[in-house]
């Protein structure tokens, strides 16, 4: 029995760690939330006292963790658990953080003969209790399909994006769309509904033109269009608005250090960073329709 480190068993971790237990791996897991732990216990995983206990004897260690100063933290430096992960191990961190961070750590972890690859994911909560996640890799061929192995068990689709580094770049260009796609989407529902549409008539129309989007077509942000999404379910559950305005941000810092022009991304960041303050944070980012409708 492989045995994988997790660490991090958050809303994403904890279920991504599940189907690994699930696809026959031995799961030694820790995390700051006892809560957490307890949950995983009971998916048959095992319950770590530490991350540097977690790693011990691990083939593979999976970190899904905030930000990029957690990785960091985590495995780097005098607290850090690099020197307790085995020289046969291969790190695959599943954050979403800067690339700058990724490849730190990366370049880091090389020095002391581990492998690395950054692998960022999309799909969701709902995505990573199915095991339909989406994989964006960055790092070494090999590594690569390495990895495949524990991937396989947490998602459906592998992408190999570049170099360490590459699959947070993807990622955010990815989350920058969606934001785009969201905004756009819910700001022409409102137009239809502010003069007199059914939002389920027009997006169906929509749905069959030119202006067909994901959005529209799986994740409608109009309340009562569409079942099962957490527009029709008071917009809980799903992506959070505080982890799309974070993902923004990353673009953001990056689109400065390339000097790339992005209008419609730090447009969109504007409106979710608005609509987080506004006390939305713990919401779907699906919720930024409510900032399109008329005020009483």
């Amino acid at each position: 029995m492989t045995t994988v480190a997790f660490i991090g068993l958050g809303n994403m971790g904890g279920p991504m760690a599940a189907n690994l237990v699930k696809a026959g791996f031995k799961v030694q897991a820790f995390d700051l939330s006892p809560a957490a732990l307890s949950q995983l216990a009971e998916a048959g995983g095992t319950v770590m006292a530490s991350a540097a206990e977690a790693v011990t004897g691990a083939a593979y260690v999976i970190s899904m963790l905030p930000a990029g100063k957690h990785v960091a933290a985590t495995y780097l430096g005098e607290q850090g658990i690099a020197s307790h992960v085995s020289k046969e191990a291969l790190v695959i961190d599943c954050s979403t953080i800067d690339a700058a961070t990724a490849r730190k750590v990366g370049a880091e972890l090389a020095t002391q003969g581990i492998a690395f690859i950054d692998a960022p994911v999309s799909g969701g909560v709902g995505g990573a209790k199915a095991g339909t996640l989406t994989f964006i890799v960055g790092g070494k061929a090999e590594h690569f399909e390495r990895a495949k192995a524990v991937l396989s068990a947490m998602g459906k689709n592998l992408f190999h994006a570049g170099d360490i580094g590459a699959g947070q770049v993807a990622k955010i260009c990815n989350n920058m769309l969606l934001s785009v796609l969201m905004a756009g989407t819910s700001e022409a529902l409102q137009l239809g509904i502010d003069n007199g549409l059914d939002p389920k008539v027009l997006s169906d129309i929509m749905l069959k033109s030119s202006g067909r989007n994901w959005t529209l077509e799986l994740y409608n942000p109009c309340p009562g269009v569409m079942d099962n999404v957490p527009s029709s379910n008071g917009y809980q559950g799903g992506f959070m608005v505080d982890l799309m305005a974070k993902d923004l941000s990353l673009a953001t810092e990056t689109a400065l250090g390339s000097g790339s022009a992005t209008p419609m991304g730090t447009l969109a960041r504007s409106l979710y960073v608005q609509h987080q303050r506004q006390g939305h944070g713990k919401e779907d980012f699906s919720s930024i329709f409510q900032a399109f409708a008329k005020k009483n």
